[in-house]
């Protein structure tokens, strides 16, 4: 659940037509909120304009919500009976139950009876009445095999057809119930293939070597990732680590068995963990984190431990990928007379075993750090780490490729100009530049339009931080003329 900070549009006490009365705010959008009941139970209140567009599609009855006006406005207001789920896509609350995961299958197949290309991403479910109803936001819109594993994980934006993934993360169910709940949801071929399609594809391409290779990994020999505004590293990881993968018989041949380590340096806001983030989630393998907040601790021996627990997790779930998230953590020179002493070498010695282990075991590290400079030159040692790559900021040219891909699925104005705004992007972290256009995004619709025009980029523009050099101007601007005498 995300902390809010918008207004409650029913104030505490706030008396309902059922009685009850409005307690607090769970999760809310531009149009909608749903706010918590003196009686557990909960509220969807809309604005009247959004209630006419469901109606208008046939999603809802008007007869299902009351009319309520309060000191912030008139609002319609959907009252939940207990026990029945009233929550966001992308905000929760999420399942805890596989009663209540299989409700919202239900509830996403019966709502594409109704409407069609409409995306859901952004919807609010109920589960009462077993519908999703959409918000109609600017935001990148997803498939609904991507909806459905969403609100199965909890937020984590993943699809079904991730299918060995997702059963990773949804720890609380066996595979078996995921797939039935995958099936009920009974997503069709325009908005894709259900889990059986997909398992009957994928055992037709079993009985053809050149769609699986010999130890299972399931990349075709001619697979591709793409890493949009970041060509250069695009490239490397394309030749180093998917090709190696695809056509493994090949590269075994060469003595070359799978991809060896990589470390990342740059500054912060380069784009290291968003490269690194889209690459697991092209492999579809599980990954495992090391960084200081989920292994570092105070006492000896226990982060060493910490270390071999990851590392063993990922060995055994092989092929996986291991992240080393700000590896100057754990990795900094032994020689440096700051470094911790003794538990600070023996987290090292740690490192440089398992590294060429995990490698042999067919699992991906990857390090990143903003500081190679202090990393112990025997952890970057070829053997180790095979690869050091400096990812810089990005130059106007790779800001305008990320541009084109994030306006490629919106509604944008003519007079938008995507190389003068890469211009004035160029430099700047990519999570800026997504920033912009989703900022930008919300503006247009604050501002009734329906599509994002240059007037909202750049307001969106003006949100950011001075960018480095730049110092913002605080207060008023006093000019002062000088006479000559």
């Amino acid at each position: 659940m995300i902390v809010l900070a918008a207004k409650c549009w029913l104030p505490r006490g706030f008396q309902l037509p059922d009685g009850s009365k409005s307690r607090k705010l769970l999760s809310c959008g531009d149009n909608w909120q749903i706010i918590l009941t003196s009686t557990e139970n909960t509220v969807l209140a809309v604005t009247c304009a959004l209630l006419k567009k469901w109606i208008a599609a046939n999603l809802i009855g008007e007869k299902a919500f009351s009319f309520v006006e309060t000191a912030h406005g008139s609002f319609c207001v959907f009252i939940g009976k207990h026990d029945y789920l009233i929550s966001s896509v992308q905000q929760g609350p999420y399942p805890n139950t596989n009663i209540e995961a299989r409700a919202f299958a239900i509830a996403l197949r019966e709502t594409r009876k109704i409407i069609g290309d409409i995306s859901l991403h952004d919807a609010v479910y109920i589960e009462q009445i077993s519908r999703l109803l959409p918000t109609y936001t600017l935001t990148a819109s997803m498939d609904d095999e991507t909806v459905l594993g969403t609100w199965l994980s909890a937020g984590v934006q993943i699809s079904t057809a991730s299918y060995r993934r997702l059963c990773k993360l949804l720890e609380w169910m066996d595979e078996r119930e995921v797939r039935a709940i995958i099936d009920e949801a009974d997503l069709s071929e325009s908005h894709g293939d259900s889990l059986v399609k997909r398992q009957e594809q994928t055992r037709s391409k079993s009985e053809d070597p050149t769609h699986i290779s010999p130890t299972g990994t399931m990349l075709a020999p001619d697979a591709h990732f793409s890493l949009p505004g970041r060509p250069e590293l695009e490239l490397f990881f394309n030749e180093h680590v998917v090709e190696i993968i695809a056509n493994e018989e090949k590269y075994r041949r060469m003595g070359i068995d799978f991809p060896a380590a990589i470390a990342l340096h740059g500054p912060p806001g380069c784009g290291k963990t968003f490269a690194v983030e889209r690459l697991i989630e092209f492999l579809d393998w599980p990954s495992y984190s090391i960084d200081s907040g989920s292994i570092g601790s105070p006492y000896i021996h226990d982060t060493s431990k910490k270390i071999a627990e990851v590392f063993d997790k990922a060995i055994d779930n092989a092929p996986s990928v291991v992240v080393i998230d700000e590896m100057e953590a754990f990795l900094t020179d032994r020689s440096v007379g700051q470094a911790s002493g003794m538990h600070h070498v023996e987290e090292v010695t740690e490192f440089l075993r398992r590294i060429p282990e995990a490698t042999k075991s067919r699992v991906l590290v990857i390090a990143m750090t903003n500081m190679v400079d202090s990393i112990d030159p025997a952890i970057l040692r070829r053997g180790r780490f095979d690869h050091l790559i400096e990812v810089k900021m990005p130059s106007a040219d790779e800001v305008a490729s990320l541009l084109q891909s994030l306006f490629s699925r919106l509604p944008i104005q003519d007079d938008v100009e995507l190389q003068a705004l890469a211009e004035k992007l160029k430099g700047r972290p990519m999570s800026d530049v997504a920033f912009v256009v989703k900022e930008a995004g919300r503006i247009a619709v604050k501002s009734g339009k329906e599509s994002i025009d240059r007037t909202a980029l750049e307001t969106a523009c003006s949100l950011l931080p001075p960018a480095k050099g730049q110092v913002r101007k605080i207060g008023f601007s006093i000019e002062t003329e000088h006479e000559s005498v």
